[in-house]
C-alpha cells in the first residue's frame, strides 16, 4: 500500500487518502458577483472523480473589495450559499471531502478602487496605496470572516481553511515590515489572526477541524524568518487551529533571498513546523512527482501533500500517482473507469 493512499483522520474529517487539491484561483466568475458557476462545478468535481482525498476550494473572499480581482469567488452574502452547496454535494458524491479557503486580499486587492490593509504601505510603489483600516474596521473584518465561515458550513463543507499566507490580509497583519500600526493590532501582530480563528470557532461544529495556511518565511529584504512565524503559529494553535498548510512568501518582490524553484523546496518548512508544534501539517511546493509525494508522507515530513499545478495539468493526478507508486489503482478508481486501470 502506498503511503499517500492511506487514510487520515483529524477530528471529524476523515480522508480516504493523503492527497490534497490546494486552493488555486480560477479567475472565472462571469458576472463579477463572486458566485461560482459551471466552470467551478466541473473543475472541482472532476478532481473528486480523479481521486483526491481533500479538495480545498480556491481563495473565497469575505467582501467584494477583498478579492484579488473582480473575477474571484466570494462568500459575503447568503446568496452565494446555493452555488457552493451544489459544488460541495457534487464533490461528496465521489468520496472526497471538501474545505473552502476563506480570505481577504488586503493591500493585494488589485481591482478595488482603494484596497485596505493594516497600514498604508503598498506592495511596491507601482501598486495602489492601501488605506489603513481603523481599529473598529478591523473588529468588523473579524465578523466578516466569521459570517463567511457560517455560510461555508451551511453550504456543507467538511473543514475551513483560513488564508494567512501569500501576502494577503492576515499575513499583512503578522508581518512587521507591513504592519506599522500603533493600536492593539500593531502591538500584538498575531491578534487579528487569533481573533479571526476564535470567531470562526464559534460558528463551526465543535469537531470540524480548522486549517490555517501560513507563509513560514518572507523573501522581501527585512522580511521575517521561520522563528517569527513559528511563534505566531503557537498563538494560532492555542486559538484553535488544528492543522497548518505550510507555504512561504507572497508578501512582495523577493530581495536578496530568493524562494526555491525545485521539487520539494518547501517541505523543510512543513517538517519544522510539525516538529516544533507537534501538529499535523500539509506540505506544498512542486510535489508533482508521485514518488516525491510518497516520500514526504513516508519520511514523516508532513501528514498530507498538496499538489496544485500537477492537478491543473491532470485532473486524475491522485489516481495516477497511486497507480505509479503502488503499481495498481484499479480497486480505488471509479467503477466506470476500472477498465482503464
Amino acid at each position: 500500500m502506498a503511503k499517500i493512499a492511506e487514510s487520515f483522520q483529524i477530528k471529524s474529517l476523515q480522508l480516504k487518502n493523503r492527497i490534497v487539491m490546494p486552493p488555486m484561483c480560477q479567475y472565472s466568475v462571469e458576472a463579477k458577483d463572486g458566485i461560482p458557476n459551471d466552470w467551478h462545478l466541473v473543475h472541482y468535481v472532476s478532481r473528486a472523480v480523479g481521486g483526491s482525498g481533500l479538495i480545498l476550494i480556491e481563495m473565497t473572499d469575505v467582501e467584494p473589495d477583498g478579492r484579488i480581482t473582480d473575477y474571484d469567488l466570494g462568500i459575503w452574502s447568503d446568496d452565494h450559499i446555493p452555488a457552493f452547496r451544489n459544488i460541495i454535494e457534487g464533490i461528496h458524491k465521489y468520496g472526497a471531502k471538501v474545505g473552502i479557503q476563506i480570505a481577504h486580499a488586503g493591500r493585494k486587492a488589485e481591482d478595488a478602487a482603494q484596497p485596505v490593509g493594516p497600514s498604508n504601505i503598498p506592495v511596491t510603489p507601482e501598486w495602489k496605496v492601501p488605506r489603513a483600516l481603523t481599529t473598529a474596521e478591523v473588529k468588523e473584518m473579524v465578523k466578516k470572516f466569521q459570517e463567511a465561515a457560517r455560510r461555508a458550513v451551511e453550504a456543507g463543507v467538511d473543514t475551513i481553511e483560513i488564508h494567512g499566507a501569500h501576502g494577503y490580509l492576515i499575513h499583512q497583519f503578522h508581518s512587521p515590515m507591513i504592519n506599522n500600526r500603533t493600536d492593539e493590532y500593531g502591538k500584538d501582530l498575531s491578534l487579528f489572526g487569533v481573533e479571526v480563528i476564535q470567531a470562526i470557532k464559534q460558528v463551526v461544529p465543535e469537531e470540524m477541524p480548522i486549517i490555517m495556511r501560513v507563509s513560514v518565511r518572507e523573501y522581501m529584504d527585512g522580511g521575517y524568518e521561520e522563528d517569527h512565524m513559528i511563534e505566531i503559529c503557537r498563538r494560532y494553535l492555542d486559538a484553535g487551529v488544528d492543522m497548518f498548510d505550510v507555504s512561504s512568501g507572497g508578501e512582495g518582490p523577493a530581495g536578496k533571498t530568493k524562494p526555491g524553484n525545485y521539487p520539494g523546496y518547501q517541505v523543510p518548512f512543513a517538517r519544522r513546523l510539525k516538529e516544533e508544534l507537534q501538529v499535523p501539517v500539509i506540505a506544498v511546493g512542486i510535489l508533482d512527482n508521485p514518488h516525491l509525494a510518497e516520500s514526504v508522507i513516508g519520511n514523516g515530513d508532513a501528514d498530507l501533500v498538496a499538489v496544485g499545478r500537477g492537478m491543473l495539468h491532470d485532473p486524475y493526478w491522485a489516481l495516477h500517482a497511486i497507480e505509479q507508486v503502488a503499481g495498481n489503482a484499479r480497486n480505488i478508481a471509479p467503477k466506470q473507469y476500472e477498465r482503464g486501470f
